[in-house]
């Protein structure tokens, strides 16, 4: 499965993103998708995962609260709804799928990875 990822951008502290995971090659419903971040010198870390019928959700503290992650799987889409942005938010922003399908939040139980989306958050 082939995954790409979108919607990052430039926004003020306090605004809202929705970046999107499309995939191609094999439906997504097949997968459990993750995203992650990094930020410049810092290693990836986990954001949210859900599950491949959705029923199993993961957020990083960092972001619970703030943040929604959803499939729309007849559109072999993934989102990630960000709002109440942070500075601390800026980072690359990248969605991963694993077929074992639980939406873990370890980056190691991905075996297929997008490109990556800048999201960047002036204080």
């Amino acid at each position: 499965v082939q995954l790409q990822a979108s919607g990052g951008g430039l926004v003020q502290a306090g605004g809202s993103l929705r970046l999107s995971c499309a995939a191609s090659g094999r439906a997504l419903s097949g997968y459990a998708v993750g995203w992650f971040r990094q930020a410049p010198g810092k290693e990836r870390e986990s954001v949210a995962a859900i599950s491949r019928a959705g029923g199993i959700i993961y957020y990083a503290d960092s972001v619970k609260g703030r943040t929604t992650i959803s499939r729309d799987n007849a559109k072999n889409t993934v989102y990630l709804q960000m709002n109440s942005l942070k500075p601390e938010d800026t980072a690359v922003y990248y969605c991963a799928a694993e077929a074992g399908g639980l939406g873990s939040p370890s980056s190691y139980d991905y075996e297929y990875w997008g490109q990556g989306t800048l999201v960047t958050v002036s204080s």
